[in-house]
């Protein structure tokens, strides 16, 4: 079970979609990966209207946000940010000129609670 969970919003530069998808997905998560304290990460679109669909992602999606990366850490939040800082500093962990950086948005989120799975209710108390 996850400690934390690191979300991550973000937008491609406009005409720049096909480019920062490949980014993200063929190289960056697994830079992220590599961090020690990252033990699960998952790239999203946003499903309510597929960037595809309007001219201007950015503007058209509920969010301000047509992507999302979801990474679970196993280790205090500030340290894995401060080797994710490290990492892009040193070009180890490099970024995409294609990513919207001014748009981007991070935050990290702990469980509150225990972890409810359907047709387990009996067997958590609820």
């Amino acid at each position: 079970m996850a400690d934390a969970l690191l979300l991550v919003f973000s937008n491609p530069v406009p005409g720049r979609e096909d480019e920062f998808t490949d980014w993200y997905e063929h190289r960056h998560l697994g830079d992220v990966l590599a961090v020690p304290g990252v033990t699960a990460a998952r790239f999203y679109e946003n499903a309510q209207t597929p960037p595809s669909k309007a001219e201007d992602a950015s503007e058209s999606l509920p969010a301000g946000h047509s992507h999302l990366a979801a990474y679970e850490l196993d280790r205090d939040v500030d340290d894995v940010l401060a080797e994710f800082g490290r990492r892009v500093r040193s070009g180890e962990m490099p970024m995409s000129e294609a990513m919207d950086r001014e748009t981007m948005t991070m935050t990290a989120w702990r469980p509150r609670g225990p972890r409810l799975e359907k047709g387990a209710e009996a067997d958590q108390g609820i």
